[in-house]
């Protein structure tokens, strides 16, 4: 869990976060090819930026797949800068609909990493 600008380990479960956002995440998570698992896949739910997602530390910096907060909404994978650039602290790289499976959308987003060179 991210809280104050702090990552903290949820031990045994306790504590974290049961959301239909959650159950999204770990689904996906378990659709991730091994490139993904290989860069630290992890479920965060950050309480500071309002999120739960899929963060995975690449070559060029933590990435994140977030979930949609509500009905209708998108999927984001969002790149965050550990030091702010020109004032910003992510760069969102694509959007997903929610029409699509959670086999469609582990796959379209680490294909998009693949191809622009995020993972190895």
């Amino acid at each position: 869990m991210i809280s104050e600008g702090i990552v903290r380990r949820v031990e045994g479960g306790k504590n974290a976060p049961n959301t239909p956002q959650v159950v999204q995440a770990r689904t996906i998570a378990n659709f991730l090819p091994l490139s993904c698992q290989r860069a630290g896949a992890k479920i965060v739910h950050n309480v500071d930026a309002r999120y739960t997602g899929i963060r995975m530390e690449t070559s060029t910096g933590p990435v994140v797949i977030e979930m949609p907060t509500e009905v209708g909404g998108v999927y984001r994978v969002v790149q965050e800068f550990i030091e702010p650039v020109k004032g910003k602290s992510e760069r969102e790289l694509v959007r997903f609909p929610q029409i699509y499976k959670p086999q469609g959308i582990a796959y379209m987003a680490s294909e998009f990493l693949r191809s622009r060179g995020f993972l190895g």
